[in-house]
């Protein structure tokens, strides 16, 4: 049987505007951002301009910039979006998040300059597997898209980072990896895959076929879920300032 011709569960039919949304991996974009937003929240005082900078400038980064880049070197999601466009909104997207982080430390705190470095660093080291992909592992994932966007958006908002931050960011960390495994597999049976054969045989003589989408389904829930969870768990840490 062969696997789902969509490239990740969130895709779009091929072609057009459609290939632009699926570019943005909305779920998980959403996912990563709830991070950001989890770090401004767990400050001891929420400021609501430093919380939309701050997810403004990874939406750009990380939504746009990461996913150019990412698609621009492969062709994961096989859109037909011009190799010469992705370059450009990979560059453009990431200088408008380099110029809100430059604004943001001019105004509230000078530590926010090396966040940006590393990020402007990050983002093409890891998606175009830079280094012989020394950056592009399991666990620069863990903590390039997840355990800095907390520590980021809570030195944004407190302008110093305290143990709360430090055990957010190992939070994201283990939650990113935790999606860094399910995800492996989706990509694998989705992309690669053109065929699965096979049969379970249970301990009380039943049977059941093995196919694409029985290696789909668990690990497709399950990164559903999360998805959900992370955001809700960012909406309500938000609405503990309220």
């Amino acid at each position: 049987m062969r696997a789902e011709a969509r490239p990740a569960f969130y895709a779009l039919e091929r072609g057009g505007w459609r290939d632009y949304v699926t570019l943005l991996h909305v779920p998980y974009t959403a996912w990563h951002l709830s991070y950001a937003v989890i770090g401004c929240a767990l400050a001891p005082t929420l400021h609501t301009e430093r919380l939309l900078a701050t997810v403004a400038a990874f939406f750009l980064a990380l939504g746009i910039a990461a996913h150019a880049l990412d698609e621009l070197h492969g062709r994961p999601l096989g859109t037909a979006i011009p190799g010469r466009v992705l370059a450009v909104l990979a560059v453009v997207s990431l200088a408008g998040a380099v110029a809100i982080g430059v604004v943001a430390a001019l105004a509230w705190t000078p530590w926010l300059l090396a966040l940006i470095a590393v990020g402007a660093f990050l983002v093409p080291a890891y998606n175009l597997e830079l280094f012989g992909r020394r950056f592009h592992s399991d666990l620069w994932f863990g903590l390039a898209w997840g355990a800095f966007p907390l520590l980021t958006g809570y030195v944004v908002t407190a302008e110093r980072v305290d143990p709360e931050a430090l055990l957010g960011g190992v939070a994201a960390l283990f939650l990113s990896l935790a999606q860094r495994q399910l995800s492996t597999q989706v990509r694998t049976v989705r992309r690669r895959v053109e065929r699965v054969e096979g049969t379970i045989e249970y301990r009380d003589g039943s049977t059941g076929r093995i196919s694409a989408a029985t290696l789909l389904r668990a690990p497709e829930l399950a990164l559903r879920a999360l998805t959900f969870a992370t955001i809700a768990f960012a909406a309500a840490l938000v609405a503990t300032h309220l």
